[in-house]
């Protein structure tokens, strides 16, 4: 059943790592099975030097990161339909196994509820998983894998069949906790998400801080994400935990000041269709470890 399963990839990149997006095709290239169609994405800026069968797209504009991936799922026909699975790595990845796209195969034919997969990111040089990188609050084992409430945008797979039900990433989050609109979308239809501790993508350790953009984008999407999907009583809630946690963590006075000028901003600025999740998702969401409140 698995062996029918067709496999696609999505890959945006700015044109600034050559090197390391020609080492992360190089292995896709290698992986066990059918070959792996690959797209990459322009966003914003032409695409480097690729092997001969990888589709190109170039954005005349910088979509930002789910622009980007919505693009490249729809260069596998509307919703990605064309393929079964799509996989969406980070340009400055690298396959760590040759058997990652065989095991999503297994993984989604023996399970008709897996909607989306989230790999372990590993340091290449270390082996070290960052602990944020582990989407579940009891992140302490990153080589334990389980069921899970989100996922990691830069290493996963998805089963297109998810986006012809919910659709894609939103457009408007730019960057920042769009994987997480996605997932709890999912989650409301009935899919299920995994966290593989054994399909491993190999990424430099960083911190997420080094965007510029990123307090003001966290803090304004993370109202977003609260507006667009939860059910009225728990948009405080939410919004109120993440408050005094940005706030125990003592970030900078700059830092600050850019994450509450991002938290006014997600308030007063459009979000996108809301559509609130069911209670029985509340709760499901709950069952799994991560209740929408945290």
């Amino acid at each position: 059943m698995s062996a029918g399963m067709k496999v696609g990839a999505v890959i945006i990149t700015m044109g600034n790592r050559p090197d390391e997006l020609r080492a992360l095709l190089d292995s896709v290239a290698k992986q066990d099975g059918d070959p792996v169609q690959v797209v990459v994405v322009g966003n914003g800026s032409p695409v480097p030097d690729v092997p001969d069968g990888v589709k190109t797209v170039e954005l005349p504009e910088n979509l930002g990161i789910p622009g980007g991936r919505n693009v490249g799922i729809e260069a596998f026909g509307p919703g990605g339909r064309d393929v079964d699975i799509l996989l969406f790595l980070d340009d400055d990845g690298l396959l760590a196994h040759t058997d990652t796209a065989e095991l999503c195969r297994k993984a989604f034919a023996e399970d008709p509820a897996l909607g989306i997969i989230s790999f372990r990111i590993a340091d290449p040089d270390t082996g070290v998983t960052q602990r944020r990188h582990v989407p579940r609050l009891r992140a302490s084992d990153p080589m334990r894998s389980s069921r899970v409430t989100t996922f990691l945008g830069g290493a996963n797979a998805v089963r297109t069949q998810v986006f012809a039900e919910v659709g894609g990433l939103p457009d408007e989050f730019f960057y920042a906790h769009e994987e997480t609109d996605l997932a709890w979308r999912a989650l409301d239809a009935g899919w299920m998400i995994d966290y593989r501790s054994d399909m491993v993508l190999y990424h430099p350790t960083t911190a997420p801080s080094r965007h510029a953009v990123y307090h003001r984008m966290v803090a304004r999407n993370r109202v977003w994400l609260a507006r667009r999907n939860l059910p009225a009583l728990l948009v405080p809630v939410y919004l109120g935990v993440w408050l005094l946690l940005t706030l125990l963590r003592r970030p900078s006075g700059p830092a600050l000041k850019a994450w509450f000028g991002g938290f006014k901003e997600g308030w007063s600025s459009p979000c996108g269709p809301r559509r609130p999740m069911k209670w029985r998702t509340v709760w499901r969401l709950t069952r799994l470890g991560r209740p929408p409140v945290i």
